[in-house]
């Protein structure tokens, strides 16, 4: 869920199939046969495309990928699809070789693919037991995973700061103590998504009125807060915008939400190298929660482009050259 990362994650997309073969049309997508697989001729290293979603995040951690693997000896290019929908078919495919995933929100969706809708859930806020799960359902599909670091983005929960000073809330338990009457801005999905107003209610007991679908963290959501037209407002731990707005989170006590770490899958087939998983490594034992809302802020409020934030990072963590 930052404009939203969430949302762009686990949008459901009308005519997948259709909408995949335009996506890659007008991406330039091609078949892994075109591209010349993940291992190249004549005994080189051949193109590694990097596949983003279309939010910032997703921007800004593929081109970091793109750069380190052009460090590490592979020709690379960055192709950005709108969603999961698009990017994760395109994957298993090899049209795209290695995308920068979240544990739980991949897993619950290959989960929906393969069990339906209204499966069990596998992914919690354990983030060992969610990645075991999440490799079980992309081991078959072609799809190799590799190890979670530290960084995440979750959805979270924001008040206002004078809100949360009057009403002494630190915490979303707090709220729920609190007894006030809550309306949320949120993504109209929250209507019925555990994470959001059925697992308020349930986990910690907050009294929502009513929800406000102004989108996940949108500008309009969090304006909505800040004037007090709504008291609360779903966006992700990594939004990098809050302060404009005079919010701040409530923390997630009870764990509502699931352990969406920051991790690279890639196509076994054509990306599935130990030198690649080395070279990605390096950014997941690196990669903070504070450096994806770093990340974010760069490019939303500052403007500057993906590519040359991503530039800008590695080489202050002295993973590429400068």
């Amino acid at each position: 869920m930052s404009s939203r990362s969430r949302a762009a994650r686990t949008a459901l997309v009308a005519g997948t199939v259709i909408a995949l073969a335009a996506g890659l049309a007008a991406c330039g997508g091609q078949s892994l046969e075109q591209k010349g697989g993940g291992n190249g001729k004549g005994g080189g290293k051949g193109e590694i495309v990097i596949g983003s979603a279309g939010f910032t995040e997703s921007k800004v951690l593929a081109e970091i990928y793109s750069q380190l693997l052009d460090e590490a000896g592979y020709p690379t290019r960055v192709q950005t699809l709108a969603n999961r929908e698009l990017y994760e078919p395109a994957l298993e495919k090899g049209q795209i070789d290695v995308v920068p995933e979240y544990a739980s929100t991949l897993a619950e969706f290959l989960n929906a693919k393969e069990n339906g809708s209204k499966a069990k859930p596998v992914a919690s806020s354990d983030i060992a037991k969610t990645v075991t799960a999440l490799k079980k359902l992309a081991g078959p599909r072609g799809l190799k995973v590799l190890p979670a670091g530290s960084a995440t983005d979750q959805n979270a929960f924001a008040v206002t700061k004078e809100f949360a000073a009057e009403h002494k809330l630190k915490t979303l338990s707090d709220l729920g103590k609190s007894k006030q009457k809550i309306k949320l801005a949120s993504g109209e999905e929250c209507e019925t998504r555990v994470f959001c107003k059925p697992g308020l209610e349930r986990t910690y007991g907050i009294d929502i009125t009513g929800l406000d679908p102004k989108g996940v963290g949108t500008p309009q959501a969090k304006q909505a807060v800040k004037d007090g037209t709504d008291q609360l407002v779903l966006t992700t731990t990594t939004d990098a915008t809050l302060d404009n707005f005079g919010l701040v989170l409530l923390k997630d006590d009870k764990k509502l939400q699931n352990a969406d770490n920051v991790l690279p899958v890639v196509n076994a087939k054509s990306a599935g190298d130990k030198e690649i998983e080395t070279a990605l490594g390096k950014l997941t034992s690196a990669l903070t929660t504070e450096d994806l809302i770093d990340l974010n802020r760069k490019v939303d409020a500052e403007r500057l482009k993906p590519v040359d934030v991503a530039r800008a990072y590695l080489e202050s963590k002295g993973l590429v050259k400068k």
